[in-house]
């Protein structure tokens, strides 16, 4: 079986998901840099790939697919046989699926978007964000009592989707300091074999504003 490509940044969080899936799942990738900043994922070569314009893209042999969420569910599907990360229990698969919505709702709008503004200067409502942050991490906070993950005794894709904008809203100045159950499940996450961290980043980059 040949490398799964990923075309990636290495500051997006959306690419990270897929980074850090490919390594939990054991399969050997390749790592493909996207220059954001001086705009190929808007030229003709990577608009092929996905029409978006956006990070990650992977290519899995003669299969194409963007969208960090349905990468994952592709991935999970495709190369996890014992069905753990993607449960086939309908009930369980249906929770894992409100968690992927979770990320692309309120977790993007919330700790996603304040760090996309203090990273990558985005040109978005700072305040909104915060409150959003705030409201999401009280709610998981709460759903995390007494859980190891988010749905199932084992890890899923759903804490995936979830993991790499939580543990790094302290660079959009959402502290984490009073939610020790996300910290907690954050600390879990981490020590998972195959884990990969994503690299912290600056306030300030001056660099496009990006899904980042």
């Amino acid at each position: 079986m040949s490398a799964i490509k990923l075309y990636r940044h290495a500051l997006s969080g959306h690419s990270h998901r897929i980074e850090v899936f490919l390594s939990l799942l054991a399969l050997e990738a390749d790592i493909i840099d996207v220059d954001l900043a001086n705009g190929a994922h808007k030229e003709a070569a990577f608009l092929q790939k996905n029409s978006f314009g956006q990070v990650p893209v992977i290519d899995d042999g003669d299969i194409t697919l963007s969208d960090s969420n349905a990468i994952l569910v592709y991935l999970a599907t495709q190369y996890d046989d014992k069905h753990t990360w993607l449960p086939k229990n309908a009930v369980q698969a249906a929770k894992v699926q409100r968690f992927l919505s979770v990320a692309a709702g309120k977790v993007n709008s919330g700790p996603a978007t304040a760090r996309l503004i203090n990273v990558f200067g985005a040109d978005l409502d700072k305040k909104a964000a915060t409150v959003t942050a705030h409201v999401i991490l009280a709610q998981l906070e709460n759903h995390l009592e007494g859980r190891n993950w988010l749905v199932t005794e084992n890890p899923t894709i759903a804490d995936v989707a979830n993991y790499t904008y939580i543990a790094h809203a302290p660079e959009g100045d959402i502290s984490l300091e009073a939610y020790p159950n996300i910290r907690a499940w954050l600390t879990r996450f981490e020590n998972l074999p195959g884990f990969l961290y994503m690299q912290t980043s600056a306030a300030g980059l001056n660099t496009v504003a990006l899904n980042a």
